[in-house]
């Protein structure tokens, strides 16, 4: 709801052509479990295929299967100060603990740089929490553009521009927080049995007011519910609390057949991808093929001008 979703919906706009891909070396910063890896990327791979993700139009690959990332990282941090990543937030949220911290972490940000530099990326859709580091994607690239280009601009780098969406609401978990799976507080909609599902909508925070008594209408389960539902479905739901005779019983259960029906479709691709390996791996090399061929001709303009 707050990223993937927003994003396919973004990338399905006639004019647009996305480059999304799965972050797997991002994610060797913190993960070092060669089986969770491999799950994990198999999982975030069926769910964006899962959701509607359209490969034909747009480029969906693994990060790990395009080299040329990695190369572009190292020339990139030769360009970078150290003293602007060590000012990156990402690094000082973790600094307090300095002999715990990778210089993978530290270095985080060229690795995101090169994602977006490497396509010639016009706009990265990010969140407020990435913005710093979309600033230092900028910065690296106009220096380098300064240092080796012409009077062209944007001659070895197109420098990208932010698309936030300040409209894009923070999905609340089932304890009012932000929904996360470190505060072990989301709803999982895809990779769940039904059972399962109704158990983690069930587990959201309500109150002891009596089932024949009026509710707050804009409980933060009402929220959840606005995500899913059409605006008739949640003014009834909010007219049936302030009514009273409706309990948060009958709230939960509005919102678990919802996300049933809003996620049905979803939730049996999902299934049919991760039970359909050699299907999902087809698809990303096919992602991959397409993202290589541009990211080769990019590493070539790249090596050129800096004298390689």
């Amino acid at each position: 709801m707050g990223a993937m979703m927003p994003a396919i919906n973004m990338s399905n706009e006639p004019e647009n052509e996305a480059f999304l891909f799965i972050a797997d070396m991002h994610s060797l910063t913190a993960v070092h479990d060669a089986e969770v890896l491999r799950k994990n990327t198999r999982m975030v791979a069926a769910a964006w295929l899962a959701l509607g993700f359209d490969i034909d139009k747009n480029v969906f690959y693994r990060q790990s299967r395009v080299p040329e990332t990695t190369e572009l990282t190292w020339y990139l941090s030769c360009f970078m100060p150290f003293s602007r990543l060590s000012n990156a937030t990402s690094f000082k949220d973790k600094a307090t603990n300095i002999s715990e911290v990778n210089t993978g972490l530290f270095t985080y940000p060229m690795l995101m740089a090169a994602d977006i530099l490497l396509y010639d990326a016009d706009i990265v859709p990010v969140g407020k929490d990435q913005k710093q580091h979309l600033e230092f994607t900028q910065e690296v690239s106009r220096k380098i553009n300064i240092r080796y280009g012409n009077a062209v601009e944007n001659s070895v780098f197109v420098v990208p521009e932010a698309g936030i969406n300040d409209q894009t609401v923070t999905v609340p978990g089932t304890d009012s927080r932000k929904m996360s799976k470190s505060y072990k507080n989301f709803i999982d909609v895809l990779s769940t049995t039904d059972k399962q599902m109704r158990k983690q909508v069930m587990s959201i925070n309500s109150d002891s007011t009596p089932l024949e008594d009026p509710k707050n209408p804009n409980h933060f389960m009402v929220d959840i519910y606005k995500l899913v539902a059409s605006d008739a479905q949640v003014q009834e739901m909010q007219a049936s609390l302030k009514a009273g005779g409706y309990g948060w019983g009958h709230a939960k259960q509005a919102i678990y057949e919802q996300l049933l029906v809003f996620f049905g479709d979803g939730r049996v691709k999902f299934d049919y991808y991760m039970n359909n390996d050699a299907e999902l791996e087809e698809k990303l090399q096919i992602g991959e093929a397409k993202a290589r061929k541009i990211a080769v001709q990019t590493l070539e303009r790249v090596r050129s001008v800096m004298g390689f």
